[in-house]
């Protein structure tokens, strides 16, 4: 799959880049004839840093950000953007004046919870839900309803690539969209076209990569 492998430049002038596999993959919720990479940006430390600055401009100054809650490993990017949203002077109210970086855990019946230890880095706190990849909005929804059910406060949803714009009233700030691939394109698992002609699935595929089949 790699040798198929396209990059893609951001249109929002950061000089950011993704790469994305065209084929016939299936996320948890639906189907898709690109697999999404932007593992370079999660994990390369010039990259990371330039989200978390796009990620920031993003965000007004009238927000209060304590704690950034990521998704899909972006763990990296959200630092840089603690660091970035200090530097510029935002507001957190946390007792020492800085700002959490967590992720929560995922059991093995697929739901989100915060442990007793982390419970303080949400309850009550202006949060930053932060994620790879979007494509349905259905993995927002819950991750909104798990912070929600510790007592947080959603301040901002962004992404690195969403082909959705809102989900629950939340409007999503994303860095790429589907139209910087031309072509892309998400179904319904009983609609899609791949499947309808008998075309085999390629991978499973997820925020955290891909799993060839």
């Amino acid at each position: 799959m790699e040798e198929r492998k396209i990059k893609f430049y951001s249109k929002q002038g950061n000089n950011l880049a993704m790469h994305a596999i065209p084929g016939h993959f299936a996320t948890s919720h639906s189907h898709i004839n690109y697999y999404i990479d932007v593992t370079s940006i999660g994990t390369r430390i010039n990259e990371a840093k330039a989200a978390a600055r796009a990620f920031q401009q993003k965000i007004p100054m009238t927000k209060a950000v304590d704690t950034i809650v990521c998704m899909d490993k972006t763990e990296v990017i959200g630092a840089f953007l603690a660091e970035e949203l200090e530097k510029n002077g935002y507001r957190n109210y946390n007792m020492h004046e800085t700002t959490y970086v967590v992720s929560p855990e995922i059991n093995a019946n697929n739901q989100m919870l915060f442990r007793d230890n982390n419970k303080m880095a949400i309850q009550g706190k202006h949060i930053v839900l932060m994620f790879a990849t979007t494509s349905t909005g259905d993995t927002i929804r819950r991750a909104l309803e798990c912070i929600q059910y510790y007592g947080g406060i959603v301040e901002m949803v962004c992404s690195v690539f969403s082909t959705v714009d809102n989900v629950e009233g939340y409007e999503i700030d994303y860095l790429f969209d589907e139209n910087d691939i031309p072509g892309y394109e998400a179904y319904p698992v009983h609609e899609c076209p791949f499947c309808k002609k008998g075309h085999p699935i390629e991978a499973m595929v997820n925020g955290y990569g891909y799993s060839k089949l």
